[in-house]
């Protein structure tokens, strides 16, 4: 399996887009601008859509991605989030105001999107060719928020993602308990901003460390850190840097790495 990085940045720039992973051809998991960089095509076979909350950096793409595609495909699209997200969703975008009502266009019996609940503990079976389970995760955010993790449907390694969150123990209660690839954590801010970062529900750099060392001991992978601002991406990458160097209790030895927009991680 692997995942293709559409985008992972906390906002837009030149050459900055947000949230969304590509996970072989037919699972997006969230739908930021990244999901613009995709062809016609490629977006066409999209089959399903995880959401881990309704913010706009995680979103936006999915009714202008309905909008390019909807009339090539033999079936909706579906989209899968908790309840309060597509409720968001219903009441504040496919509203007929911001955008169309995808759930009855082009008819009520042949919609562009369906929408399906999912509940954290939750486990999907998702994607034709490549079958994957879904583990919907706990996250800790000012809108009710998830993360996830992806594995074969047959079994092995997770690609975990910790979706917008803050501090969160019961994630690393569920992570610890899985054979995790690779772990794709957000850290939003750099630890100058740490007031705002704790209002917000994201992570910092020196709150990283104290979560990262939930792991437990002889358990390593791949640590990819996603969801920094654009402005501070180097001073948040320069403070994870000192604290490994000084090795901070979370963040020793760890295998730590800045995820870059149209990378391939393969698991």
């Amino acid at each position: 399996m692997q995942v293709r990085v559409l985008g992972c940045s906390g906002a837009i720039a030149k050459d900055c887009r947000t949230t969304s992973f590509l996970v072989d051809t037919d699972l997006l998991v969230d739908a930021g601008t990244g999901v613009g960089d995709l062809t016609l095509d490629e977006m066409a076979g999209i089959d399903d859509v995880v959401l881990t909350h309704c913010h706009l950096d995680h979103i936006a793409a999915l009714p202008l991605m309905l909008d390019a595609v909807g009339n090539r495909r033999t079936r909706p699209l579906r989209v899968h989030a908790l309840s309060a997200t597509i409720e968001a969703l219903r009441a504040h975008v496919f509203n007929n105001v911001i955008w169309p009502d995808f759930e009855s266009i082009p008819s009520a019996q042949a919609p562009f999107v369906s929408f399906h609940d999912i509940t954290v503990g939750q486990t999907l079976q998702l994607g034709s060719a490549v079958p994957k389970r879904i583990e919907v995760l706990p996250a800790v955010h000012t809108v009710p928020a998830c993360g996830f993790a992806v594995s074969r449907a047959e079994g092995g390694a997770h690609w975990v993602f910790s979706g917008d969150t803050e501090r969160n123990a019961p994630f690393w209660d569920r992570v610890n308990a899985l054979d995790v690839a690779m772990l794709v954590i957000e850290t939003a801010f750099s630890n100058r901003e740490q007031a705002l970062a704790d209002r917000s529900l994201h992570l910092s750099p020196k709150v990283l460390a104290d979560e990262l060392a939930h792991i437990e001991p002889g358990k390593h992978y791949p640590i990819y850190i996603t969801h920094t601002k654009p402005a501070e991406t180097e001073e948040i990458m320069s403070q994870i840097d000192a604290l490994v160097g000084h090795q901070v209790a979370g963040l020793a030895k760890r295998d730590i790495r800045w995820l870059k927009a149209d990378g391939v991680l393969t698991f």
